[in-house]
C-alpha cells in the first residue's frame, strides 16, 4: 500500500483512500457505496478547500491595511478629476459598484476585527434605592427598527409593565427582557409617571443603542413556543384604523387573501404574525379569529355589518333572446356536452316561494370570514387534476372562455355531461348531450346533494352532477365548470359582481380582469398552466 508523505493534503489521502477500496464478497454493497461516496467532485472540493483555508492559517495573515473602503474613495476622487482614458473611466466605474464596495466594507470590518457594536460606557448615577439583584440595567442595540416589545400600565400598583415580547423583534433576540418586567427608565429618562404612549414615542425614537432600567418580573414567563401556523386572511385589516389595538405601531396591516405565519396565539386577543413572504423577520399584532368573529358579530347586530341577507340577489331567469334556445353549447357546429349557455338560476321557481321561504328562514347564521387555516401543496405526478371552477358576474360570458380552453386541449381538458328533465330529442344519444333522467329522480338526487350547480329554464331541471365532474376527473383530464348567470342589464351585472365579491371572494384564487374575450383567455391559460407546476396555498383539510 503506498505511504502518504506529511505534505499529502486531504483530497490525496482521499483519493489514495479511494483506490485501495476492494470489495469482497461479504461487503460488496457497503464498499461500493463508500466508493460512490467518496468519489463525489464536491467532497473532493471541499476538502481541497479546507487544506487552503489551514494553509493560510498557518501562516497567520495580516492585512496590507485596514482601511480599503477610505483608499477606494481616494482613487474614485482622483479618476473624477481627470477620466479621460477609456480604462481610466472602467476603474472608475467598477469601484463605484454597490458591490464592490460592500466587499472593502466586509474586508475592513474583518481586518479591524470591528465585529461587535460600540456600546456607551454604563451611567454613573444609578440609583442606590433598590437592591443589586433587584435591578437589571439591559443594553440593546437596535437599529431602524422598533424595540418589539408593548407596555401596559397595571391597574393596582401603577407601574409601567412589559406586556409582549414580539418575536423576531430586538427584544426577543436578546433574551434580556420578559414579560411582567416592570420599566423604570429609558436611557437615563424616569417613565414611571409617563404616559404608556409617551414611552413607546421614547422608545422608537432611540437609535443604536437603547438603555433599560428594569425590575424583573418576580416569575419570569416560560419563552414561548412557536405554533407555526399558517392562516389565510378573509378580510382587510389596518391597525391605524383599529382602535382597540394595544399598540398601532405593533400592529401587522394584511389584504384579503394574504397568507399570514402565526408565530404565537399565547395571547387570546391579540396574535402575533408575519405576511409569508417578507423580509422582516419581526412579527406584528393581528387581532386573534375569535376576538375579530366577537367584534363581525357585535357590527353585524348593531346592523353597522350589511348580512349577506340584506344584498338583494340579481335575476339568474331571464328569458333567453332566442325562441328557440335550449341554453345548449356548440363548438365550431358540433355539439359539446356541457358547454350550453349558463342558466344558474336561483331557488324561488325550483321549489316554489313557500319552500324558499322556508329555507330562508331556516338557514344558519351566515360565516363571519376572518382566517382560514392553509397549508402548501403541490399537484403530484399520479394525483387526480383538480376541479377549476369558473365563477362570473353577469355577462361575463365564461362558456365562450371554456370553449377556448377544450377546443385548444382536448385530452388535457374536460367538461362534464350535464343532466335535464327535459324529452330528448331525435339527434341526441343518452350520455352524450345530457343525461336524460325524469323529474322525480332529478330531485331526488338534488335532495341528497348530488348536483354542483342547477337550475331550471321553460319549467326543465338543468344541473351538473358531482358524478359526472368524477367522470372526467378520473380521465385524467382537467374538469371546467362554470357558474355565471345569464342577464344583459348593465346595472344587474353590477349587482351581481357585488353579490358575488361579498359572499365568495375570499373563495376566488385568481380573478381575471375581462376587458376582451382574448385578453381573459390569456390569463386563464396562465392560471392553468400554473395549476400543475406552482405550489398553492389550499385549505389544510385538503392535505390532512
Amino acid at each position: 500500500m503506498p505511504v502518504l508523505s506529511e505534505d499529502s493534503g486531504l483530497h490525496e489521502t482521499l483519493a489514495l483512500l479511494t483506490s485501495q477500496l476492494r470489495p469482497d464478497s461479504n461487503h460488496k454493497e457497503e464498499m461500493g457505496f463508500l466508493r460512490d461516496v467518496f468519489s463525489e467532485k464536491s467532497l473532493s472540493y471541499l476538502m481541497k478547500i479546507h487544506e487552503k483555508l489551514r494553509y493560510y492559517e498557518r501562516q497567520s495573515p495580516t492585512p496590507v491595511l485596514h482601511s480599503a473602503v477610505a483608499l477606494a474613495e481616494d482613487v474614485m476622487e482622483e479618476l473624477q478629476a481627470a477620466s479621460v482614458h477609456s480604462d481610466e473611466r472602467e476603474l472608475l466605474q467598477l469601484l463605484s459598484t454597490p458591490h464592490l464596495r460592500a466587499v472593502l466594507m466586509v474586508h475592513d470590518t474583518v481586518a479591524q476585527k470591528n465585529f461587535d457594536p460600540i456600546l456607551p460606557p454604563l451611567p454613573d448615577n444609578i440609583d442606590e434605592d433598590f437592591d443589586e439583584e433587584s435591578v437589571k440595567i439591559i443594553r440593546l442595540v437596535k437599529n431602524k427598527e422598533p424595540l418589539g416589545a408593548t407596555i401596559r400600565r397595571d391597574e393596582h400598583s401603577g407601574a409601567v409593565v412589559v406586556a409582549r415580547i414580539m418575536r423576531g423583534g430586538a427584544a426577543d433576540r436578546s433574551g434580556l427582557v420578559h414579560v411582567g418586567d416592570e420599566l423604570r427608565e429609558v436611557n437615563g429618562i424616569a417613565v414611571l409617571h409617563k404616559r404608556p404612549d409617551e414611552i413607546s414615542q421614547i422608545l422608537a425614537q432611540s437609535q443604536g443603542s437603547i438603555t433599560l432600567k428594569i425590575i424583573p418580573a418576580t416569575q419570569e414567563e416560560d419563552r414561548l413556543k412557536e405554533s407555526k401556523v399558517f392562516m389565510r386572511a378573509l378580510f382587510h385589516y389596518n391597525p391605524r384604523e383599529d382602535r382597540a389595538i394595544p399598540c398601532q405601531e405593533a400592529g401587522l396591516p394584511f389584504q384579503c387573501r394574504q397568507v399570514l405565519e402565526v408565530v404565537s396565539q399565547d395571547d387570546p386577543t391579540w396574535w402575533q404574525a408575519k405576511r409569508v413572504g417578507d423580509t422582516n423577520l419581526r412579527a406584528g399584532l393581528i387581532p386573534s379569529k375569535r376576538f375579530q368573529e366577537r367584534r363581525l358579530s357585535y357590527r353585524r347586530a348593531a346592523g353597522t355589518l350589511p348580512s349577506p341577507q340584506s344584498l338583494k340577489k340579481p335575476p339568474y331567469d331571464q328569458p333567453c333572446d332566442k325562441e328557440t334556445c335550449d341554453c345548449e353549447g356548440y363548438l365550431k357546429g358540433h355539439y359539446v356536452a356541457g358547454l350550453r349557455r349558463s342558466f344558474r338560476l336561483g331557488c324561488r321557481e325550483r321549489l316554489g316561494g313557500s319552500q324558499e321561504g322556508k329555507m330562508s328562514s331556516g338557514a344558519e347564521s351566515p360565516e363571519l370570514l376572518t382566517y382560514e387555516e392553509v397549508a402548501r401543496y403541490q399537484h403530484q405526478p399520479g394525483e387526480r387534476p383538480r376541479l377549476v371552477v369558473l365563477i362570473g358576474s353577469l355577462g361575463a360570458r365564461l362558456h365562450e372562455l371554456k370553449q377556448k380552453v377544450v377546443a385548444e386541449n382536448p385530452q388535457h381538458f374536460g367538461v362534464a355531461v350535464p343532466h335535464t328533465t327535459r324529452p330528448r330529442k331525435s339527434h341526441e344519444k343518452e350520455g352524450v348531450e345530457y343525461h336524460f333522467v325524469s323529474k322525480q329522480a332529478f330531485e331526488a338526487d338534488l335532495h341528497h346533494n348530488k348536483f354542483l350547480e342547477h337550475g331550471e329554464y321553460k319549467e326543465n331541471l338543468y344541473g351538473t352532477s358531482l358524478e359526472a365532474i368524477q367522470a372526467v376527473m378520473a380521465k385524467n383530464k382537467v374538469c371546467l365548470v362554470d357558474v355565471e348567470p345569464e342577464d344583459e342589464q348593465q346595472q344587474e351585472m353590477a349587482a351581481s359582481a357585488a353579490f358575488i365579491d361579498q359572499h365568495y371572494g375570499h373563495l376566488v384564487d385568481a380573478v381575471l380582469v375581462k376587458e376582451d374575450l382574448q385578453g381573459a383567455y390569456s390569463q386563464l391559460k396562465v392560471v392553468l398552466e400554473k395549476l400543475s407546476k406552482d405550489t398553492h396555498w389550499v385549505p389544510v383539510s385538503w392535505v390532512r
